[in-house]
């Protein structure tokens, strides 16, 4: 799998796409610093408590068992009890799960390759290594500023690992798709679309998937300040009369067809690049 994130200043919207084995783009949401949070409280607080009854049930047995037994002997057997749940145990269940965990289950999360593929042994023991530095020994402090600070929420052990978490129960495709409203689609054709941003589009989006669930003046309220955020992002303006949600309607649908005729133009450059360089060179049969 590859991933690829559009960042052409003539693209409306800049999706984070992962490209399977069989060229099927499927849009990805990566986990926010709250679900990772969550699993993470979840994960370390089973390890831990594993150590903890571990390390109180050998103390139990030692005592009745071998009561004179020396320092050394000790301190060894504690550390292999510490590093089975703090690395052997992680590490296991990642590299067994490909990517989940207990904790991961819950949130719905999966850690993938930064190309979208199943991670392997090696990713899963850089990021289990990394962690008994950034969250036992540190407490978890760099891996939360880490997931802050990076674009994909990566922490410390994700950036050396080449690594990410994501969202599995994102709802981006699940949504039901938006209708161009009739009497505006001559307009729309023609209206230039300035790129909008990422947080206005959504909200528009949201709040015409939602309109059924709203008062009527919050429905109008809310349909004629995001008309007003959108209008400085047209031109020329829609006819005098348009309805607030139809004019949010048509804006988003005009913006997400053109977004669709680009990306089937791309992909038929590159089928084209693929049959010249397929071709065998002049004069070798």
């Amino acid at each position: 799998m590859t991933d690829m994130t559009d960042t052409s200043s003539e693209r409306m919207m800049t999706p984070e796409l992962m490209i399977t084995g069989e060229a099927v783009a499927l849009e990805v949401t990566p986990a926010s610093v709250g679900l990772r949070l969550l699993s993470g409280l979840i994960d370390y607080g089973l390890y831990a408590g594993s150590a903890v009854l571990s390390l109180a049930t050998w103390s139990t047995v030692q005592q009745r068992l071998s009561p004179g037994m020396s320092n050394a002997v000790a301190v060894a057997q504690i550390s292999v009890l510490i590093l089975t749940c703090t690395v052997v145990i992680p590490l296991t269940i990642e590299v067994l799960s490909r990517g989940r965990s207990a904790g991961r289950l819950v949130t719905g999360c999966r850690v993938v390759r930064d190309d979208g593929g199943a991670i392997r042994l090696r990713h899963c023991l850089v990021r289990t290594l990394t962690a008994v530095i950034e969250v036992w020994l540190i407490q978890g402090i760099p891996a939360v500023c880490s997931c802050v600070v990076t674009r994909r929420g990566k922490r410390l052990g994700d950036l050396l690992a080449g690594t990410y978490v994501i969202n599995e129960r994102s709802g981006a495709m699940s949504v039901p798709p938006l209708i161009m409203p009739p009497e505006l689609a001559h307009w729309a054709a023609q209206t230039d679309i300035r790129p909008l941003p990422g947080n206005l589009a959504l909200a528009g989006r949201t709040f015409l998937q939602r309109t059924a669930t709203l008062q009527p003046d919050a429905r109008a309220r809310l349909g004629a300040d995001l008309a007003a955020r959108i209008l400085p992002f047209v031109a020329p303006t829609p006819p005098a009369g348009t309805h607030p949600e139809r004019f949010l309607a048509a804006v988003l649908c005009e913006r997400r067809d053109r977004e669709l005729t680009m990306n089937l133009h791309d992909r038929a450059l590159e089928e084209r690049d693929v049959l010249r360089l397929g071709r065998l060179p002049y004069g070798v049969a």
